[in-house]
C-alpha cells in the first residue's frame, strides 16, 4: 500500500514540475525529505527558493521574459540564449523599435490639410477674407400685412342715380382719372340744366348790358335803363358763378358740360344732361365691386361707393409689440421679413410708432411700410419680421458657416499655400448671420466660409490616421 502511495504522489508531482518548474523543485525537494524519491536528484538552490516569481511577457512560446531559468550545468536547448547586459531585449509586441525611430505620423503636420484650389473647387468650398463688419440685433414679432392706407381709395357716388355701366372687372387695372363707371341722375341733370340755362341768359343780359351802355354814353337812352341792364347782368353773372359751383361740387366741369351741350344740339336723342361719370381717383388695381348695373345709389341706405382701388406696389405690416421691448423700437429702424416659406424675404421700414398702448393687449400698434413691386406680399398674411433695435461694429466679423466645433474648441480653416490650417478662435458678440472673433484671425486672412464641414472631416480623418 505504502509503494501504491509513493507511485501516486511521484505521478503528481512529476504532472505539477512539467507545468510549473519552480513548484516542481520544491515537491521534489519534499518528497526527497520524506524518502519517496531519489536522493540524486538536486536540491533546489537558495536563489530558486527565495528569489520571488516575476510575471513576464508572453513571447508566444509559453516563455518569460528570458524563459525559464536553467538548472546550474543543464544544456539549454537548441536555438534558445540569454541576453546579454547590453543587448536589446524584445518588447511584448515581438519587435522593438531602434532608437531615434519615428513612432507613427510625424506632428509636424497636425492641424493641417493639404489641398489644392481646384480639389477646393471641387468640394464647392467657399472662400473669403475676414474684415471687421456690423453686428445688427433683431427683435422677433409676428404681424399681418395690411393694405397702405395712402394708396387705397373708393369710387363714391356724389349723387343719387342709377347704375348705368360699369366698365371694369375685379383685379383690372386702373389709371388715375380714368372712368370706371357711369350712372344715370335727374339730380345731375338738373345741375347741368341749371347751368347751361343761366349761361344763356347770362349772354343775353350781357348783350342788353353793353348796348345800354353804348346809348348812355350818347346819352340817347336814359340813365335808369343803362342801370337796369347792368344790374341784370350782374345777377345773371352771379347765377353762372352759382351753376358752376354746384357742378364743381358733384365732379363736374364747367367747360366739357358745356361742350358735352354743343355736341347734344347735333344729336337731340342722345343727350348727356343725365350721364355722370364716375373716375377713379389713384392709379392701381380693383380689389372691390360694389354694385351693378341698374343698382339704385346715393340714397340714404344705398351704396355709397361702386368700386374699390388699391396700389399694391407698397403694403404695411402691422405689429403688436409689448410694453417691454418698445422702448427699443425706433422709427426708421430696418425691418426683415419672413413669409410663411423661409426663402421669402424682404426689407422695410418703421414709418410709425404709436404713441398710445392698446388697452386690451397691453401692446403699441407699430407700422412697417413694405415695398410690394412684384405683388408677392397680400394683405391679410401672416409673417414674422426682425425688428432691427442695435447695431455693435467690430473688428473681425465671421459668417457662422465658417466656424466648426472641434472637441468642444470653436476653429476656423484658414487657407496657406499648401491647403488649410485649422486656428483656434475665440467668439464674441453675435447676430442671426455672423459672429464677432475675439483671437484667432486677423483682417486679410483668407477663411472657409461655405462647406467647412468638408475640412473638418479631412481633419478628423488625418487624426486618425496619426493615431494609428
Amino acid at each position: 500500500m505504502r509503494a501504491f502511495l509513493s507511485v501516486a504522489f511521484l505521478a503528481i508531482g512529476i504532472a505539477i514540475g512539467g507545468a510549473f518548474p519552480r513548484v516542481s523543485e520544491v515537491v521534489q525537494g519534499a518528497l526527497a525529505a520524506a524518502g519517496l524519491t531519489n536522493a540524486r536528484a538536486a536540491p533546489p538552490t537558495n536563489a530558486a527558493m527565495t528569489k520571488p516569481a516575476t510575471p513576464a511577457a508572453d513571447d508566444g512560446h509559453g516563455h518569460g521574459e528570458h524563459g525559464h531559468e536553467h538548472a546550474e550545468g543543464e544544456p539549454k536547448p537548441a536555438g534558445e540564449h540569454k541576453h546579454s547586459d547590453g543587448e536589446a531585449k524584445p518588447e511584448a509586441g515581438g519587435h522593438k523599435h531602434a532608437e531615434g525611430e519615428a513612432h507613427g505620423h510625424d506632428e509636424e503636420g497636425e492641424g493641417k490639410i493639404k489641398m489644392t484650389a481646384e480639389q477646393a473647387a471641387e468640394q464647392d468650398i467657399k472662400l473669403a477674407t475676414v474684415e471687421g463688419g456690423i453686428l445688427s440685433r433683431h427683435l422677433l414679432v409676428p404681424g399681418t400685412i395690411t393694405q397702405d392706407a395712402d394708396r387705397i381709395a373708393r369710387v363714391p357716388v356724389r349723387v343719387i342715380g342709377t347704375v348705368s355701366e360699369m366698365r371694369k372687372r375685379l383685379g383690372e387695372a386702373v389709371a388715375k382719372g380714368e372712368v370706371v363707371a357711369v350712372l344715370d341722375s335727374r339730380e345731375v341733370a338738373e345741375a347741368k340744366s341749371d347751368f347751361l340755362t343761366a349761361t344763356v341768359k347770362a349772354d343775353l343780359e350781357k348783350t342788353n348790358f353793353d348796348r345800354q351802355q353804348a346809348l348812355w354814353d350818347k346819352r340817347i337812352s336814359a340813365e335808369s335803363a343803362f342801370l337796369n341792364a347792368k344790374a341784370a347782368y350782374s345777377e345773371a353773372t352771379l347765377r353762372v358763378d352759382l351753376a358752376r359751383q354746384k357742378l364743381s361740387a358733384l365732379g363736374l366741369n364747367a367747360a366739357e358740360v358745356a361742350t358735352s351741350a354743343k355736341k347734344d344740339e347735333t344729336t337731340p336723342n342722345l343727350s348727356s344732361l343725365r350721364r355722370y361719370e364716375l373716375r377713379s381717383p389713384l392709379a392701381g388695381r380693383v380689389v372691390e365691386r360694389k354694385v351693378d348695373v341698374g343698382t339704385a345709389v346715393g340714397k340714404e341706405g344705398d351704396p355709397a361707393d361702386v368700386y374699390t382701388v388699391a396700389d399694391l406696389s407698397s403694403v404695411w405690416i402691422e405689429l403688436s409689440v409689448p410694453t417691454t421691448e418698445l422702448s427699443k423700437v425706433r422709427e426708421g429702424a430696418k425691418v426683415t421679413i419672413v413669409g410663411g416659406d423661409d426663402a421669402s424675404r424682404a426689407e422695410g421700414k418703421v414709418v410709425f410708432v404709436s404713441p398710445i398702448l392698446n388697452p386690451e393687449t397691453r401692446s403699441a400698434r407699430v407700422i412697417v411700410s413694405l415695398p410690394n413691386k412684384d405683388m408677392a406680399w397680400r394683405p391679410g398674411t401672416f409673417v414674422t419680421t426682425e425688428v432691427e433695435i442695435a447695431q455693435d461694429k467690430v473688428g473681425v466679423r465671421l459668417p457662422k458657416s465658417a466656424i466648426q466645433t472641434i472637441g468642444g474648441e470653436k476653429v476656423a480653416f484658414v487657407r496657406t499655400q499648401e491647403g488649410f490650417e485649422r486656428r483656434d478662435v475665440t467668439i464674441g458678440k453675435a447676430d442671426d448671420d455672423a459672429f464677432e472673433i475675439l483671437s484667432g484671425l486677423k483682417p486679410g486672412d483668407e477663411v472657409a466660409v461655405a462647406n467647412s464641414f468638408v475640412l473638418k472631416a479631412e481633419l478628423g480623418k488625418a487624426e486618425a490616421d496619426h493615431a494609428h
